[in-house]
């Protein structure tokens, strides 16, 4: 079993490293944790907060273009139950340059909003609890 006080770090491939790293700090209030440049033929940043168990992780091959997203099911999703929070991080996101897009999966968009960065991927903001 992973022990409970794991961090867990999602690490998506960009052609766009700069530009991710602005929306995303600046949609999620994310700070940088960590930056690296020519490590091993890899850029990357590391956004997320001290005291959360979560990070992401942006990284940029030398030489190689990923494109964009493989599907329109690459989803982050925040729950957010406080409806005056939500609203303000969904303002947030489209203030950071995320574009609202209607959700494959009509389940997303019952009380919640999609969100597209510059490479296709997507985060759904739920405004609810989070339940199993």
């Amino acid at each position: 079993m992973i022990p409970r006080d794991a961090t867990l770090r999602v690490v998506r491939p960009t052609d766009n490293l700069e530009q991710i790293t602005v929306m995303y700090s600046k949609a999620l209030g994310f700070e940088m944790l960590k930056q690296f440049k020519d490590h091993d033929g890899f850029d990357g940043v590391v956004l997320g907060h001290q005291q959360h168990a979560y990070h992401l992780e942006f990284i940029h091959q030398q030489g190689v273009t990923v494109g964009k997203a493989p599907s329109q099911e690459h989803l982050l999703v925040f729950y957010i139950d406080c409806s005056r929070v939500w609203e303000r991080a969904c303002r947030n996101m489209i203030d950071a340059g995320f574009s609202v897009v209607d959700s494959t999966n009509p389940y997303w968009e019952n009380v919640g909003k999609t969100f597209e960065d510059v490479d296709g991927y997507r985060v759904v903001l739920q405004n609810r609890d989070w339940d199993c």
